[in-house]
């Protein structure tokens, strides 16, 4: 049997040469070559930093966050190369979603 970080290393590697991934790179690269687009995916992600740091405590999001989440929203849809980016995530989180059912399987099989 292999050792099992021998086959997380070599699904990372497997991960990595998606096409789907590769997409995504891609298009994170144009997002870097534009400096509207670069400087607001880098406030989108602080801002959603922001966000998950106030769910983990329990916090609920203030209607001003709300709105300034609704005014994020928005810019993105404005923005083509963001709108691209997020899209093609969208269709690499596919993947996750299904390789974290199939890895964590075993755990809930322990819950039944």
């Amino acid at each position: 049997m292999s050792n099992i970080y021998d086959l997380a290393n070599e699904l990372n590697r497997s991960f990595r040469e998606l096409p789907e991934y590769k997409a995504v790179l891609e298009s994170k690269a144009s997002i870097d070559t534009d400096g509207e687009a670069k400087a607001l995916f880098k406030d989108y992600i602080a801002f959603q930093g922001k966000i998950q740091q106030m769910m983990q405590t329990g916090q609920m999001p203030t209607p001003e966050l709300q709105e300034e989440m609704k005014n994020f929203s928005e810019k993105i849809q404005q923005n083509s190369l963001l709108t691209d980016f997020f899209n093609k995530q969208q269709q690499l989180s596919i993947y996750l979603s299904d390789i974290e059912r199939i890895v964590f399987e075993p755990v809930q099989d322990l819950m039944k």
